[in-house]
C-alpha cells in the first residue's frame, strides 16, 4: 500500500541538485506517484536507500547507474 510522498520529501527533492542521478529518479517517481517500494524492489535495494537517493544524501552505486538511467527513461514514457 502506497501513501504517496510527504511534503518534506518533495521539498528536499526539489531543493537537491537535479544533476544527481538519484534526485532525477526521485523527480520522475514523485511526478508519476510511483511507490518507493516498487523502485527498491526493481533495483534490489532498500526503500531507505531509494529515499536517500531522492533527496541527494547518497547516489546510486556505479554498478546500478546504468539500470537507474534505463529505469528513468522507461518511467518517463
Amino acid at each position: 500500500m502506497s501513501y504517496g510522498y510527504s511534503v518534506k520529501l518533495v521539498s528536499l527533492n526539489h531543493s537537491a541538485d537535479g544533476r544527481l542521478l538519484g534526485v532525477r529518479l526521485g523527480r520522475v517517481c514523485i511526478d508519476r506517484d510511483i511507490p518507493v517500494a516498487e523502485i527498491a524492489a526493481d533495483l534490489g535495494v532498500t526503500r531507505q536507500t531509494v529515499y536517500n537517493w531522492f533527496v541527494g544524501y547518497s547516489t546510486p552505486h556505479h554498478s546500478l547507474s546504468n539500470r537507474v538511467e534505463k529505469l528513468i527513461k522507461r518511467l518517463q514514457k
